[in-house]
């Protein structure tokens, strides 16, 4: 039977508060003890000259309830539980009807160089923690309860944070620590956590969530869990705050070989399939072995591709010389069509995220075939005959894994052109700790619960559907899997040579399929045409079919992050 769970209260953390207390979220399942090595789950990662520690334990200050023009509160918490040596460096906050689960890092020096350091450097250096020389109130609301304070470092330093306080008194000096500023790094504003006041950017007060500029795979920058606040903030300006930087090249946080097949096992999610889904997935060799067929430009007949992929061109760019299509028998075509689950598997591409504070585990899912897209018209639903069909669809989703604890914080649903992160409490867990993931019929978008999905416009009902349900049609990723790629371990990992081709795993389709759409914008009352139109010319150009996908290694977010 499947057992499906959301969170549970996690009663080893305490919101020290005078308000009412919020739900706290903590995973289905203990987290287990993970194989011993490096410095991955221990708590501590060091990031050269200092160490940074993950505080999850809070003191409530305030709550923006009480503020006129606010749609939903924001509660703002002050850490506890700070160890020995460590200093604070901000306050969080977060929307108060969402549980309780985030972090801000403290800092202590460590005492030694970093690499990029020689001793002599270091002793004319500044040391790498000071208090601020001063505190500057940036708004309190009217009324006053909730006050504001930016810190004023000492030159050469940055801030990393606010405090915020609930009377008007400035915070003393040695309650938090700037950074000396080459040991931090540029951030920027994310998302608006409270907006007060008026509609004007220059007349209102804003609070906004941070993430590193420099992401993805050789990122450095590292997130310090605080917030931005301002009025009249200008997003072409630089911040007064910045994030961190993680000057240690040997990542000593991030997974070694044995902790990463722990985590896959512990926390690989199931993939469920629709119901009447007639285009499966299969392993990349079964794909290979069952007809499919290497093509190059000039030359009309295709050669058959090893299991391996070994005969596949490797590296390069997609300069349109080479493409993977289906051979060309209708009956084998048709079978290899329809995929082959016993062979399916989830390939693992395994990399440091956000200054190697975190590692994500992105799973590649390969379909040898893309169905035709079903659109919808209002109450309608209009079946498409070609629109959308596209041979070799690779489709993925990636696990972010808090490298301080080894605890799951979020997972990356892809889909099509985007996708949305999607924090561990708003998940499905089946079998302990691992979440599920839906499979949308004939796409193989990705999506975090069962339902409809609408790739247009849902309030005008216009759009592409996008069906995701439970069946007896799943994957196990934390056992049907193959680890094809981890950089960080150089050579540990020996990546495929079906991972080296560059090209497109699909030829680019010869029917004009615009012409489908145009016949159906056409029927469509006059007073939706428009919009239809529009919403068309927004669609990614592999859903008319135009050309074909690229493998995993020519997506953006094999180096890059994830869309956040």
């Amino acid at each position: 039977m499947l057992v499906l769970k959301r969170f549970r209260r996690n009663p080893n953390t305490i919101a020290q508060s005078s308000s009412p207390n919020p739900q706290i979220f903590s995973l289905p399942a203990p987290i287990p003890q993970w194989p011993q090595g490096q410095g991955f789950a221990s708590g501590i990662v060091n990031l050269g000259e200092i160490e940074v520690f993950k505080v999850t334990r809070f003191e409530f200050v305030w709550i923006s309830s009480a503020v006129p023009g606010t749609r939903k509160p924001v509660t703002f918490y002050k850490p506890v539980g700070v160890p020995d040596s460590f200093h604070i460096l901000g306050h969080y906050c977060q929307p108060s009807d969402k549980p309780l689960r985030g972090f801000v890092l403290v800092a202590r020096e460590v005492g030694t160089c970093s690499s990029e350091t020689t001793d002599t450097d270091n002793r004319e250096k500044l040391p790498p923690l000071r208090n601020p020389l001063d505190f500057k109130l940036v708004w309190s609301p009217n009324g006053g309860c909730g006050y504001f304070w930016q810190p004023l470092p000492p030159e050469g330093y940055k801030a990393l944070g606010y405090l915020v306080t609930n009377k008007p008194d400035k915070p003393e000096l040695d309650e938090m620590c700037c950074i000396r500023a080459d040991l931090t790094d540029k951030c920027e504003p994310y998302r608006v956590i409270l907006a007060s006041g008026s509609k004007t950017p220059e007349f209102s007060f804003q609070v906004w969530s941070l993430r590193p500029c420099d992401r993805g795979l050789l990122g450095k920058g590292v997130s310090v869990g605080t917030f931005f606040c301002s009025s009249g903030f200008n997003t072409r300006e630089e911040l007064p705050i910045a994030c961190l930087k993680n000057l240690n090249p040997v990542l000593p946080a991030m997974p070694n070989l044995q902790q990463m097949h722990a985590l896959i096992k512990h926390y690989g999610p199931t993939v469920f399939f629709h119901p009447d889904e007639a285009y499966l997935p299969s392993s990349v060799a079964w794909f290979f072995s069952n007809g499919a067929m290497l093509y190059r430009k000039g030359v009309s007949k295709g050669e058959g591709i090893d299991a391996s992929g070994s005969n596949l061109p490797g590296g390069g760019t997609n300069d349109g010389q080479f493409w993977i299509d289906l051979p060309n028998n209708d009956q084998s075509r048709r079978f290899l069509k329809r995929g082959d689950m016993n062979s399916a598997r989830l390939y693992v591409h395994v990399k440091p995220a956000l200054g190697g504070t975190f590692t994500d585990i992105a799973m590649w899912v390969f379909c040898p075939f893309n169905g035709p897209a079903t659109l919808k018209v209002g109450i309608r639903n209009i079946a498409l005959s070609k629109t959308g069909e596209h041979v070799g669809d690779w489709e993925h989703f990636t696990l972010r894994i808090c490298n301080f604890s080894g605890e799951l914080y979020s997972i990356y649903f892809s889909q099509h052109s985007g996708g949305e992160w999607v924090d561990a409490y708003d998940l499905e867990y089946i079998d302990g700790n691992k979440a599920i993931v839906y499979a949308s019929k004939c796409g193989h978008a990705s999506y975090p619960h069962a339902g409809t999905y609408i790739q247009g416009s849902a309030k005008l009902g216009l759009g592409i559907r996008n069906d995701a349900a439970r069946s007896k049609l799943y994957l196990d990723s934390s056992i049907h899997y193959e680890l094809v790629a981890a950089e960080y371990l150089q050579n540990a990992v020996i990546e495929p040579q079906w991972l080296q081709f560059m090209r497109e795993w699909g030829p680019k389709i010869v029917y004009d399929s615009k012409t489908e759409l145009d016949k159906i914008i056409n029927a469509l009352p006059k007073m939706l045409q428009h919009s239809m139109k529009n919403l068309f010319n927004k669609f990614p150009v592999e859903l008319y079919g135009e050309e074909g996908p690229t493998g995993p290694k020519e997506k953006n977010n094999w180096i890059g992050d994830e869309r956040w």
